[in-house]
């Protein structure tokens, strides 16, 4: 390993050991920002739903843990990883992060070269304030992390009873929700697009609690399942959510098959709607493998929420 990687690396697993220490866990990540260490069922023949009780190591944020002898022995296996993510929806914390994004204008070019429209900027914090005031509430003094492409993470925390799905640009665009089963970037990791870091002024706060307007907007309430036959295609048969995620593009095709699974499971039909899930997902661009996988994982997710230990993944 080069030198420049050693330090890195050393750093990455420090700053993991002192989020650790405050009761946040973590996992070694690489410098894509994806966990450093590969699934070990990858070669299997069908995707399989282990989140580590098989005892080894290489199931991503299920990995997670406070245990520093633990944090030491992950960070041991993958000794190229330069950060690591910090698990959410897990106690006793129970961190919700609010990933803002901010990109500027681009222009567009056309065929032939020349410039011919200008793509609209993405200000998540603006939108964010719209939020706020619209519902009627206050971001507090809390942790806020500043990422490499110029966005924020801010840090907040949940009731242990209440599970928080990830998101994307589901409460406005550019605004992204890691919640229960997802990560975030720890201050201080080395990504190839530079180092996130903490903003001036926050790092001695502790992570605030959520404002209850802005946790009732992450946690829409689940529509009652009604065990009333649907037609094909009518309310209840899920057709809409198929053909959510058949609209879906590269970049969010994993991420609409998820929201979509959550809410087939949520409303008592995701099981019956597997197939077409996967089907679509598919038609995107997904193997099969991943769209089950992805569904896998929508199913226990719903699960834990209807009845898991709190704060559980």
């Amino acid at each position: 390993m080069a030198t420049p990687d050693r330090r890195a690396a050393t750093l990455a697993l420090a700053h993991a050991l002192s989020a650790a220490e405050r009761g946040l866990p973590v996992i070694p990540l690489s410098r894509t920002k994806l966990p450093a260490l590969r699934s070990p069922h990858r070669d299997a023949a069908e995707p399989l739903l282990c989140r580590g009780e098989c005892g080894r190591p290489g199931h991503g944020v299920h990995d997670a843990t406070t245990d520093p002898a633990a944090v030491r022995a992950l960070f041991a296996a993958a000794p190229w990883a330069t950060g690591y993510g910090i698990a959410c929806g897990r106690p006793p914390h129970h961190l919700i992060g609010i990933d803002l994004d901010t990109k500027p204008a681009k222009d567009t070019a056309s065929d032939a070269g020349t410039t011919t429209a200008t793509a609209a900027p993405t200000d998540a914090t603006a939108a964010l304030r719209h939020l706020a005031l619209r519902h009627l509430f206050t971001i507090p003094d809390t942790v806020v992390v500043l990422t490499p492409s110029g966005g924020r993470h801010i840090w907040l925390t949940g009731p242990p009873d209440v599970v928080v799905a990830n998101s994307a640009g589901r409460l406005a665009p550019g605004i992204d929700i890691r919640g229960t089963g997802g990560y975030l970037v720890g201050p201080g990791s080395v990504t190839t697009h530079g180092t996130y870091r903490t903003a001036p002024g926050t790092g001695h706060l502790a992570p605030a609690p959520c404002p209850g307007a802005l946790l009732r907007l992450l946690t829409p309430p689940a529509r009652p399942h009604s065990p009333a036959h649907h037609p094909a295609g009518g309310p209840g048969s899920g057709h809409g959510l198929v053909q959510f995620v058949l609209a879906a593009h590269e970049g969010q095709r994993n991420t609409r098959l998820f929201w979509a699974a959550c809410r087939a499971y949520e409303n008592g039909i995701g099981d019956s709607l597997a197939n077409a899930l996967t089907d679509a997902a598919v038609h995107t661009g997904l193997t099969e493998r991943e769209a089950r996988a992805t569904i896998a994982s929508a199913a226990r997710l719903s699960a834990c929420g209807r009845g898991c230990a709190p704060g559980g993944p």
